[in-house]
């Protein structure tokens, strides 16, 4: 068993993701000293943050004043309080989270992430545009800042900032160093144990080899734990499925890496941490499987602009709210109620181009490499995205045909069902093509279209101008079959507004600290029953920011 004896850090961070580099960049900027351990190979520092797309949640932004929005943070938390619906005891810290994340996102935010050099697009978007109620859930107003360099742009500054730091003997990097116990004395965190696991050269993201060949201990008087969430443990993801989703999906795919396993989450508890709202989630209905995959089961969200017509397995098209974009826990209830965990978009080549785009890094070329030709290329191109083309092209999930009867008839094909009637297929999407008549209409989907398409942002580069599917000139016709999608966890372990980790009984445990999302973004889910998006990157850099400027503040170690 191996002993650190010659750096003796202030703090243990466990986990290289985005709330991990915070807080060790908030300790080191003090002065203090920190060993920094993660159970993935050093390709993989930055750890889901990498792979996002990049969007992060401001209130009244240069860039939305800029496009003509008028936000508030009075706005923005009858939002965030409308969609978190907190309703229980345990709510407590947080509520307390959700309202000090707001004055950040109205305050701070903005400058602390431009002073390390993050940039953002001019476009704001417009995701989770809610359930039609004013204080319901959902984004009034378009606050999705996605930066130009999507996510590896937001974790770079952060892991410059680490490396730094190593340079200047305040950190140290343990690498394939999985923490399994942590260690306390009276009550004190003291230390933490674990395996050593055997090297291992897979490309960032694959799943990487779990041969243990010798074990570690490390002291500190301070412990982080920023170790993520679980959405590639489908096992704990259905253990913990809320009956107000329906049905846990008997198959689902992952859109995070294999080492997103939520066994942190275990090891904290064994010592008393209290985690609390495990049946509060954030899984996605618009998945697709990946063609090229980098993880196992490897699964893409698309990101949806509002025009597609939504189906479920059975044919019967979703009702509002339920279009694409606009409510996704409600979605996936009302998916799972149908009693089939896939459904399906139809559009048309149109809608394709201006409004399908693929979350993650590595799906938007033109934003991860910072290309102004090839995102122009994007917005006024003839085509959709590369990538798009590309899951078009080799995507499983994905039909086009130049009619509706050769639509449907490989749909059916595709899904093994044969669930789907033509006829009534073809019926829904012809009384919404009638609506195109006139200037007024009493459809909801082709209502909110009229009016999203008023703000530039959409209209520029989100929103299809209307037109009818069925109408060839338009075409081809384009089905696309939707997964449910494992994501985010909600809930997480408690802490307080320091991200001192709590017990059963509310008492601080002395030296331990949770950022990021195994406390849930904060306190143990700040976000409540939904998120508004934009949210977790920033839920990963505040709450890491709180635990490092807590630590910084407190003595030397003694060790």
């Amino acid at each position: 068993m191996r002993i650190e004896e010659q750096f003796k850090p202030d703090a243990i961070i466990i986990g290289t993701g985005l709330a991990g580099l915070t807080a060790a960049m908030e300790i080191t900027n003090a002065g203090k000293k920190v060993l920094l351990l993660d159970q993935e190979t050093e390709r993989n520092i930055g750890g889901q943050a990498f792979w996002s797309f990049g969007g992060l949640f401001f209130i009244n932004s240069p860039q939305q004043r800029r496009m003509g929005i008028k936000d508030s943070l009075e706005l923005a938390q009858q939002d965030w309080f409308g969609t978190a619906g907190f309703d229980r005891a345990a709510d407590y810290w947080p509520r307390q989270w959700a309202d000090a994340y707001l004055k950040f996102a109205a305050g701070e935010k903005y400058a602390y992430v431009t002073k390390l050099g993050v940039k953002f697009m001019f476009m704001v978007g417009w995701a989770e545009r809610g359930d039609g109620r004013a204080s319901g859930h959902g984004n009034s107003v378009p606050r999705f800042h996605v930066s130009w360099g999507t996510g590896t742009g937001v974790v770079k500054p952060f892991i410059e900032k680490a490396y730094t730091a190593e340079k200047n003997g305040l950190l140290q990097f343990k690498f394939r160093h999985r923490v399994t116990r942590l260690i306390t004395e009276n009550g004190a965190i003291k230390g933490v144990f674990g395996d050593i696991l055997e090297d291992d050269d897979k490309e960032r993201g694959a799943a990487t080899n779990r041969n243990v060949i010798d074990t570690f201990e490390y002291h500190a008087p301070h412990v982080v734990v920023a170790s993520g969430g679980l959405g590639a443990n489908h096992e704990l993801v259905r253990k913990n499925w809320p009956k107000r989703l329906g049905t846990a999906p008997s198959a689902m795919i992952s859109g995070v890496p294999a080492y997103v396993d939520g066994k942190m989450i275990a090891v904290a508890e064994e010592i008393g941490a209290h985690t609390i709202n495990k049946d509060r989630m954030w899984h996605y209905t618009e998945g697709i499987r990946n063609w090229n995959p980098i993880w196992p089961n490897h699964g893409i969200r698309i990101l949806p602009g509002p025009s597609s017509l939504w189906f479920d397995a059975k044919g019967n098209r979703l009702p509002a709210p339920f279009f694409p974009g606009f409510d996704t826990l409600g979605t996936l209830k009302h998916i799972q109620d149908s009693g089939y965990s896939y459904s399906w978009f139809i559009l048309t080549q149109k809608v394709i181009k201006k409004e399908f785009a693929l979350s993650g890094s590595e799906q938007n070329p033109d934003i991860t490499n910072r290309d102004y030709k090839l995102f122009l290329k994007r917005i006024f191109g003839k085509k959709a995205p590369a990538p798009v083309e590309a899951f078009k092209e080799n995507g499983v999930d994905f039909i086009v045909a130049d009619t509706l009867s050769e639509l449907v008839r490989r749909m059916n094909l595709l899904s093994g069902d044969d669930l789907l009637n033509y006829e009534s297929i073809e019926s829904q999407i012809m009384a919404r093509d009638r609506e195109l008549d006139n200037k007024f209409s009493k459809d909801t989907q082709v209502n909110y279209i009229r009016n999203t398409r008023k703000y530039l942002g959409d209209r520029l580069g989100r929103v299809s101008s209307l037109h009818k599917i069925l109408d060839p000139k338009n075409g081809p016709l384009i089905a696309v079959r939707l997964h449910v999608l494992t994501r985010k966890t909600l809930g997480g372990i408690k802490t307080n507004l320091d991200a001192q980790v709590l017990t059963v009984d509310d008492h601080i445990i002395e030296g331990l600290y949770a950022a990021g999302e195994v406390a849930g973004f904060g306190g143990g889910g700040m976000h409540g029953y939904r998120a508004l998006e934009g949210t977790f990157l920033g839920g990963c850099i505040f709450s890491g920011m709180k635990a490092g400027r807590h630590i910084a503040k407190r003595p030397m170690t003694t060790f």
